[in-house]
């Protein structure tokens, strides 16, 4: 029943425990802590870190679980399958944190997508595995049979790398009646172990002496050390040398240079002669270090510096020293020095960068984790308290997420297109005086999001294409720029369809996705079409894609295409051929007729000039016509010896080039007098008629005269505002307005069926040409009442023709312009 109750009372011990342990944990700030042993076997169970950090097994894996710690290596490794932290290879405390109280190892914790860092201390727990030690072996003591009762003679103690108890020692000396071994008390830790003499000795009883001191700490089981005392009973001299302080307590600055003195050491000896000279030195057990480090003087007793005092490798140095006379036997005297060295501010603070989150999307949120950052500094006091901080004008701030851990993360917005990645500084500086700093460098660069839409240089473009273009001819290249990157910046064109008429845009044209040339697929007409506007979109390739639009305007430029077409006449007779009667008695000058075109094109493709073709051998015609006008008169008065029948033939020709003709054929019949009545009696009835329906035209001819007024004073108002903007387009193209242009030196003046555009020249001002031809004239009109109509049109039409060049003071041009 006793062993029943002894394990149910552990078992209630450890629960409480365990709940103490959880307690505490959770009251931390915020990091899991745990425990292990040291010297603890490869899988040992540490703790279930991801069910206490709220993690799931099943995304340790896809999120990147993984553990990091500073120059601890492998020491710790967790089982992604099951999330238990273990033991992987074997942790020696005292290699890790040599005699330091506390001892822990510090992991970090880092989960990605998204980044997520914890804080887990492990503490290693010391065992009982290291034994006291002596600094030697075995200890040779002299003593002379003289010394008095209760003299002591200095021992170097044991040390335990172990803490706590675990290296508490206690010493006991083997039986003996002559010594007893007397142990300094905790305050006393300094003072050294001491041999007592209790008995006098006899060296002739006993000339040697072999002792055991037997140091064992208090840990379980417990561990011992052991140190073989070898004495040697001596004769005579029977005064040792006493120093003036047993122990002599020092400060030293760090890094101290060679031969600094540290401490003069004092010693007397009672005794007279040899016997009370004097000599230093160490104790026999000192270290090689202390010897490399320091240098005693055998005679003066100053010790110096001679070698290099590091307060971060050793912060205290105890070192024994001895004072010999030369009596013989020679006799000792002990005392201890306690060097206690001084931190100066000798390290700079180190930096290391043990995790990236790179490349950052532009558009990521603000406190993103960037970077994770870790500071030391190995000075103490405010020489080891270390600051960060970073460069100025960056996006970045640094977050203190535990002792000396930072964490980089974003602070304000990111623009790739202004700046595509950023050098960070990250200092880190001491608080000594003069403070010591070090830098680290993270290259930040700055992923592209699609922010930015194609744009174009200019909303709308205008373009000039001749038409009869071959199909597929290339006439533009649009061109979009994007501000993003890769993908994102990777532009395509295509067309915004819409209706030209009664077909759609892209039977006319197209747009290459990736280059952005456009294309006529057919020939254009500008008798058909003079402008045809449209819209290319740009887009990109991001997710989602951005675009915009920019406008062209295809101006189609006219060519030389369309022949001059005559225009029907109330005497075509067959064959096309235009029948006239002139009486022999007309004089010089008469017109008999006109011969009218019109040509489809426009500008100086449409500027129409008749020429009268002569027959071979024929010196002087009979007939002219006029260059512009078209009307064919006489230049002679006729006689009996002209033919009674006359062919002309009427060459129409355009101002193209090459020039378009056309040819038109005029049969004169000339008339004797008795004819002459006959027709001139058949025409007077056509005038009585003709005046009888003029009183019906005289309506319509107000009607005429009005209109023709009011164009001429809109055609001077629009010629003077032409006049007085033409300093001002500086070589702008774009589409120009009708105007008028003198034809002929004879003052004539037509118009054309087509609208003017103006034409760009790459050199100076735009030339405004001033064009003129004939209007379109109804196919039924030609004979009766409407030829009466028409011809008193023309002749009102004609006085006014003849007034505008000199109103409008324009040189004619010449012919063949």
């Amino acid at each position: 029943m006793s062993f029943v109750a002894m394990t149910y009372f552990q078992g209630s011990w450890c629960l409480l425990l365990s709940l103490l342990l959880f307690t505490i944990w959770k009251a931390g700030s915020g990091q899991l802590h745990y425990s292990v042993p040291e010297e603890a076997k490869h899988g040992t169970f540490v703790g279930r870190i991801a069910q206490d950090l709220g993690l799931e097994l099943a995304e340790l894996v896809p999120r990147l679980f993984r553990v990091a710690s500073k120059d601890r290596g492998d020491l710790l490794e967790v089982n992604l399958q099951n999330g238990i932290l273990f033991v992987n290879s074997r942790i020696d405390r005292e290699a890790l944190c040599g005699r330091s109280a506390e001892c822990s190892i510090h992991l970090e914790v880092i989960v990605d997508r998204p980044l997520q860092v914890f804080h887990v201390e492990v503490e290693v727990r010391d065992i009982n595995d290291n034994p006291p030690v002596f600094p030697t072996a075995q200890k040779s003591l002299f003593v002379s049979e003289t010394r008095a009762l209760d003299s002591r003679f200095s021992l170097e103690g044991a040390s335990d790398a172990d803490i706590g108890t675990n290296a508490l020692l206690t010493y006991r000396l083997s039986s003996s009646e002559y010594f007893s071994l007397e142990v300094p008390s905790t305050d006393e830790q300094v003072k050294p172990l001491e041999l007592v003499l209790k008995k006098p000795l006899d060296r002739e009883r006993a000339s040697e002496l072999h002792l055991v001191v037997k140091a064992t700490d208090g840990g379980k089981p417990e561990l011992t050390g052991t140190l073989e005392l070898h004495i040697t009973v001596l004769d005579v001299n029977d005064n040792a040398p006493v120093f003036d302080r047993a122990v002599y307590r020092v400060k030293l600055v760090e890094n101290a240079r060679n031969g600094t003195l540290v401490v003069k050491l004092n010693a007397s000896d009672l005794d007279e002669g040899s016997n009370s000279h004097i000599l230093y030195s160490f104790a026999t057990d000192v270290s090689p270090k202390t010897e490399a480090t320091f240098h005693i003087d055998s005679v003066s007793g100053e010790i110096k510096v001679s070698g290099k005092i590091d307060f971060e490798e050793a912060s205290l140095w105890k070192i024994q020293a001895e004072a010999v006379d030369k009596g013989s036997p020679p006799m000792f005297g002990h005392c201890t020095i306690l060097i206690e060295v001084l931190d100066i501010n000798d390290n700079a603070p180190e930096l290391i960068i043990t995790s990236l989150s790179l490349p950052v999307r532009e558009d990521a949120p603000f406190g993103t984790v960037i970077a994770l950052i870790s500071v030391s500094d190995r000075d103490s006091t405010v020489n080891g308290q270390v600051t960060c901080f970073l460069t100025p004008h960056v996006p970045f701030k640094l977050v203190s997420t535990f002792k000396n851990y930072y964490s980089l993360v974003l602070d304000s917005a990111l623009d790739r297109e202004t700046t595509p990645d950023y050098k960070v500084v990250v200092t880190a500086r001491d608080g000594g005086s003069p403070s010591l700093w070090a830098t680290a460098s993270v290259s930040v660069e700055v992923a592209d999001v699609n922010d930015n839409a194609p744009t174009f240089a200019q909303s709308e473009y205008t373009v000039f294409v001749k038409e009869n273009n071959p199909p597929g001819a290339h006439i533009f290249t649009v061109s979009a720029m994007d501000a993003d990157a890769q993908e994102n910046a990777l532009v395509s064109y295509s067309l915004v369809e819409r209706r030209v008429g009664e077909r759609s845009l892209s039977s006319f044209v197209s747009v290459h996705a990736e280059s952005g040339k456009v294309f006529a697929l057919q020939p254009l007409d500008h008798e058909e079409l003079e402008l045809l506007q449209f819209q290319v979109s740009a887009r990109d390739a991001g997710v989602p894609s951005l675009g915009s639009n920019v406008t062209l305007q295809v101006f189609v430029l006219d060519e030389n295409d369309n022949a001059p077409t005559l225009l029907p006449h109330g005497a075509m007779g067959a064959g096309g051929a235009v029948s006239e009667f002139v009486p022999r008695s007309v004089g010089s000058g008469h017109v008999i007729t006109k011969v009218r075109a019109v040509d489809a094109d426009s500008g100086y493709n449409a500027w129409l000039s008749y020429e009268l073709q002569t027959s071979a051998g024929n010196s002087r015609s009979l007939f002219r016509v006029g260059l512009y006008t078209g009307e064919i008169s006489t230049t002679r008065a006729l006689d009996e010896a002209d033919a009674l029948h006359q062919r002309l033939l009427v060459l129409v020709k355009d101002h193209g080039e090459p020039a378009m003709t056309a040819t038109a054929t005029v049969l004169v019949s000339l008339l004797e007098n008795s004819q002459a009545s006959k027709v001139s009696s058949k025409a007077l009835v056509d005038a009585i008629g003709r005046e009888a329906s003029l009183v019906d035209v005289n309506v319509y001819l107000i009607i005429a005269i009005c209109a023709v007024s009011s164009l001429l004073v809109l055609t001077l108002l629009l010629y003077t505002a032409l006049r007085c903007s033409a300093t001002s387009t500086n070589g702008a193209c774009g589409p120009g307005k009708p105007v008028l242009v003198c034809s002929s030196a004879v003052g004539t003046w037509s118009y054309s069926q087509q609208r003017r555009q103006r034409v760009c020249s790459g050199e100076g001002l735009p030339k405004t040409d001033l064009m003129a031809f004939s209007p379109s004239i109804s196919p039924g009109l030609g004979s009766g009442d409407s030829g009466f109509q028409q011809e008193i049109f023309e002749n009102v039409s004609a006085q006014i023709q003849e007034y505008i060049p000199c109103l409008l003071d324009v040189e004619p041009l010449p012919a063949g312009v």
